[in-house]
């Protein structure tokens, strides 16, 4: 794979060694610095012309100094004659905001596509996107994938399935949850809730039979972790045994990881698509899977124009 390129910014670096690694390429070169006043400086440091380059960089936090470096990044890579970019985003930024939820309010996930669009990506390649549609908004190829594989073979090897039901915090996640409930073979639930303002949730009502099993809270993303914490407290006032929790990417932001330490959750299960070391030494009830060997073979068949959705079928 001589014409295969790794690249990454700063956002995850480990994650691009990686997959570098399960690839049998070497990690390529890239300077990405800021000048003092903040600026992001870039200078990629090897030749790429006429090569495949994937560049490894979620938008994680912090959110707009990640996504300037993505932008470019692309930049200097279309400058330098790269035959193709393909943006790998483990975590989409911005896709919470795929819609407008009040007057004058922006469509910040479209706005975001449109800068990747012109900075020269002409591939992108991400992981479980909070809403499926931002597909839509690139004119350019768009390979969603899940780290459902992953989440189940861990889910069959901790838990008795016979005693467990995969909970939804919402209304929007039960399509999740009923996907893996289906794969699992168990039953599934809903948290009914209502949300005053954003990062603060209230939960009213479950739906489901809970009482005397294992409630596996399934989610795509956890930021604060209130809605998962008070979805806890609920199972278990109704009678769940045990609560855990799974989402692909832990965002863990503000008050996160006090809130999961104090909770009636036991562990929560996310993946490396967000660096995790810092929270995995805020709490002890975190554990990380790797994405890495996924994303790996998502850009092996790739290049070698194999299918990609197989991979999940």
């Amino acid at each position: 794979m001589s014409d295969l390129v790794i690249l990454t910014g700063n956002a995850n670096p480990s994650m691009a060694k990686a997959i570098a690694t399960e690839l049998k390429v070497e990690l390529g070169q890239v300077n990405c610095t800021r000048f003092s006043d903040g600026e992001v400086f870039v200078e990629v440091r090897q030749n790429v012309r006429d090569r495949d380059v994937y560049l490894v960089q979620p938008t994680c936090q912090p959110v707009n100094d990640n996504l300037m470096e993505l932008l470019i990044m692309t930049d200097a890579l279309k400058r330098a004659s790269a035959k193709s970019i393909t943006a790998v985003m483990p975590y989409f930024g911005y896709a919470r905001q795929d819609r407008k939820v009040a007057p004058r309010t922006p469509i910040s996930a479209k706005l975001v596509s449109d800068l990747m669009q012109a900075a020269g990506v002409s591939r992108v390649v991400s992981v479980d996107l909070h809403a499926g549609q931002i597909q839509g908004f690139f004119n350019i190829p768009f390979d969603h994938l899940f780290a459902m594989p992953l989440m189940i073979d861990h889910m069959r090897k901790a838990f008795d399935l016979e005693q467990t039901v995969i909970v939804s915090p919402d209304a929007g996640g039960m399509e999740r949850a009923r996907a893996y409930g289906k794969r699992l073979g168990v039953g599934i639930a809903m948290i009914d809730k209502r949300r005053e303002r954003a990062n603060v949730s209230e939960v009213m009502n479950i739906i489901g039979e809970v009482e005397g099993k294992t409630a596996v809270l399934l989610d795509d993303m956890v930021d604060t972790a209130g809605t998962l914490v008070n979805a806890a407290s609920a199972l278990l006032q109704r009678g769940a045994r045990r609560v855990f929790a799974y989402a692909t990417h832990g965002v863990l932001s503000g008050p996160a990881l006090e809130r999961l330490n104090k909770s009636d959750i036991e562990k929560l299960v996310v993946s490396d698509s967000i660096p995790q070391k810092q929270h995995v030494e805020g709490s002890k009830k975190i554990e990380v899977l790797t994405i890495g060997p996924l994303l790996a073979e998502a850009i092996r068949r790739i290049h070698f124009g194999e299918s990609v959705s197989s991979l999940f079928v």
